[in-house]
C-alpha cells in the first residue's frame, strides 16, 4: 500500500486568516522594536550621562538632557583614567591571544578530528569534561600555577590563560573540520605532502569561516573581561580597557559621568573595527553554515 505524501508547497502564509497574519506581523515588529530598545536605551543613557557635570548627574534623571555640554569628562577619562594605556595593553593581549588560539586550536582540532585513535578519543572526553566544569571552581589552582610560573602581574598571565583554556574554540574547529572531506588530505599525502604541509596548505585556509567565528567570540570576551585582568594584573600601568576606569569608583562615591565618558571612548575602536569589517565578518559566518 502506497503512503500518501502531503504536498506542503500548496500551503502558504497568505492562505491563513487575515487576523492571524496581522497578529503575527504585529508581534514580529514588536519583538524587533523591543530588541532594538534593549540595545539603544543603555547607550543613550551613557551618552547623556557623559555630557553632564557631576552635580547635574546627581540631580537629574537618567533620560534628562544635560544643562550644559560638559566635554571635560572625556579629557579626564582619557588622561587621568589612562584609557590610552588600557587600549594599548588590550590590543597586545588581543593580538597575541587570538593568534595563539587560532594556531593551537586549529592544530589540536586537526589532530583530534583526523586521527581517530584511542588517545584522541580520550582527549575529546577530557576536553568535554573540562568544558563542563565551572571556571570559578578552578581559580585557586590556576592562580597558584600562574604564580609558580612567575608571570603574575604581567601581560603574559592573561594571554596564557586566554589561549590555554579555550576549549569551546577547539570544538568549533572540530565541527567545521567534519565538513572538510578527508579525501583532500589523502590526495595531498599521495602527492608527497607531509602532515604539517597538509595543515598549512589545505586545512588552515579552509577553516577561515571557523576562524572568523572564533575571532568574533574571542574579541568580544577578552575586550569585556574584567575579572581576569583585575585578578592577575593589579599593578598600575597594566590596566586594560575594562579596568582602566575602575579608578573612578571608590568607597566615598563614584564619578559616573567620567566613567560614562570613558565607556564612549572605549566603544569607538570596536565600532570602527566592526563597521570596517562587517561585510567580511558576515560573509565568513554565513559561509560556514552551508555544507556543500
Amino acid at each position: 500500500m502506497e503512503e500518501k505524501k502531503t504536498d506542503l508547497s500548496k500551503y502558504s502564509f497568505r492562505e491563513t486568516p487575515k487576523f492571524v497574519r496581522v497578529f503575527f506581523t504585529v508581534m514580529k515588529y514588536l519583538i524587533l522594536i523591543s530588541a532594538c530598545l534593549v540595545v539603544v536605551i543603555p547607550l543613550v543613557v551613557v551618552i547623556l550621562g557623559s555630557l553632564k557635570t557631576h552635580a547635574d548627574f546627581l540631580e537629574s534623571g537618567a533620560f534628562d538632557l544635560p544643562k550644559t555640554l560638559h566635554f571635560e569628562n572625556f579629557r579626564i577619562a582619557f588622561e587621568d583614567g589612562k584609557v590610552m594605556q588600557g587600549l594599548i595593553n588590550t590590543a597586545i593581549i588581543l593580538v597575541v591571544s587570538c593568534a595563539g588560539t587560532i594556531i593551537t586550536g586549529t592544530m589540536t582540532a586537526f589532530v583530534v578530528q583526523r586521527f581517530n585513535m584511542l588517545f584522541t578519543r580520550f582527549i575529546k572526553t577530557v576536553f568535554l569534561g573540562v568544558a563542563l566544569l565551572p571556571s570559578i571552581s578552578m581559580q585557586v589552582t590556576v592562580f597558584q600555577i600562574v604564580h609558580m610560573l612567575g608571570i603574575y602581574d604581567t601581560l603574559a598571565a592573561p594571554i596564557i590563560l586566554y589561549i590555554g583554556t579555550d576549549i569551546i574554540s577547539i570544538y568549533i574547529f572540530i565541527q567545521f573540520l567534519n565538513n572538510i572531506s578527508v579525501s583532500l588530505d589523502e590526495s595531498a599525502i599521495l602527492d608527497g605532502c607531509s602532515y604539517p604541509r597538509v595543515y598549512f596548505s589545505i586545512i588552515l585556509p579552509m577553516l577561515r569561516p571557523a576562524i572568523a567565528t572564533v575571532l568574533v567570540i574571542k574579541l568580544v570576551s577578552i575586550y569585556n573581561d574584567f575579572y581576569t585582568a583585575k585578578l592577575y594584573m593589579p599593578s598600575d600601568g597594566l590596566e586594560v580597557v575594562s579596568t582602566a576606569l575602575y579608578r573612578f569608583i571608590g568607597p566615598l562615591g563614584s564619578k559616573w559621568e567620567i566613567i560614562f565618558a570613558g565607556i564612549i571612548i572605549c566603544i569607538i575602536p570596536t565600532l570602527i573595527i566592526f563597521l570596517s569589517m562587517q561585510k567580511s565578518i558576515y560573509s565568513n559566518l554565513v559561509s560556514g553554515a552551508v555544507k556543500e
